[in-house]
């Protein structure tokens, strides 16, 4: 018994990450990896609907593989390039919406009673207990042309006609809010609430208006929540499916559709994986850059540190 305790304690902490490795290895390494095999290949009738990347035949070794599928990707770049540009710009914008709606909620939530804050946060988690497509369909009832809004405007005179607010980027950006919305305040609340009250009163004291300790105190410190916010809506949003088949229109036309399509419609899985391969690099951009900032702001609170280890020291002056 002592040695068995011994064991697990020597290797308890190899176990605990053993286990979801072997889990992101098995449900999203090898399937990536089988992706990325599937777009150098061709596609074929049958099970499964392309041809093997490489293999053993009664020649000895063989490989199918081609770049023919990157190819197509350039070629008929409206089809397949246009709605990949259109998904990063409403991503963007969608991004750009949830933080502006997000900021000063997260700010007043931070900065409410403590014994408020876990109600506040209980009715930002509330939409998430909901499905999001009831939500979306909700939404639909609300902006179509006979719906509760343009029937309230026509009813107050305010309008002669209806406003045409479905199939626009309107109504993705109203659907991307309304789905992604908490997603950008936790990680805000997150940042502000360790915010130290004696920095905002030091800046106030110094002179400092409200814009100038927004500028050079606030928004520095909350920098680590806006990047992870805006992480956790452009990535799934670049990738969105429901909300442009929903609420979007010809023009929305987004990559997750066009994904779909190649998949289950045409069954050419050899593009469609070229296209997913496509969205991965897309998506690494952003995820790359989050790191290197967060390698350069942890550099320069080392710095920050030793600097102030050295002049603490005695005769450093």
């Amino acid at each position: 018994m002592m040695g068995q305790t011994t064991w697990l304690q020597r290797n308890g902490r190899r176990i605990v990450v053993a286990l979801p490795l072997i889990w992101l290895i098995v449900f999203f390494f090898l399937p990536l990896i089988e992706v990325a095999q599937t777009s150098f290949t061709m596609p074929r009738r049958g099970i499964p609907p392309f041809e093997p990347l490489w293999g053993f035949g009664k020649d000895g070794f063989f490989t199918n593989f081609n770049l023919e599928n990157y190819a197509l990707l350039l070629e008929y770049w409206q089809d397949y390039l246009g709605p990949a540009g259109n998904s990063i710009r409403l991503a963007l914008f969608s991004t750009i919406i949830c933080l502006v709606f997000a900021y000063p909620m997260a700010w007043w939530i931070a900065r409410s009673d403590p014994r408020q804050r876990a109600m506040l946060l209980v009715l930002v988690m509330l939409p998430f207990w909901t499905s999001s497509l009831l939500r979306i369909y909700a939404l639909i009832g609300l902006l179509n042309p006979n719906g509760f809004i343009n029937t309230m405007l026509l009813f107050l005179g305010v309008i002669d006609a209806p406003l045409r607010m479905m199939q626009t980027d309107f109504s993705i950006y109203m659907g991307m809010l309304l789905t992604y919305l908490p997603l950008m305040i936790l990680p805000l609340y997150a940042t502000m609430i360790r915010l130290d009250d004696d920095l905002l009163d030091a800046a106030a004291d110094l002179g400092a208006g409200r814009v100038a300790v927004f500028r050079t105190v606030v928004l520095p410190l909350t920098m680590p929540g806006i990047i992870a916010g805006s992480l956790l809506v452009f990535i799934p949003a670049v990738g969105e499916f429901v909300i442009p088949a929903l609420l979007g229109g010809p023009d929305q036309m987004m990559i997750g559709k066009v994904l779909w399509t190649e998949f289950f419609r045409s069954r050419d899985w050899p593009v469609a994986s070229a296209l997913a391969v496509l969205l991965l690099i897309i998506l690494a951009v952003p995820i790359i850059y989050a790191r290197y900032q967060d390698g350069r702001t942890t550099a320069l609170d080392q710095q920050y540190d030793e600097a102030q280890q050295n002049d603490i020291k005695p005769g450093a002056a």
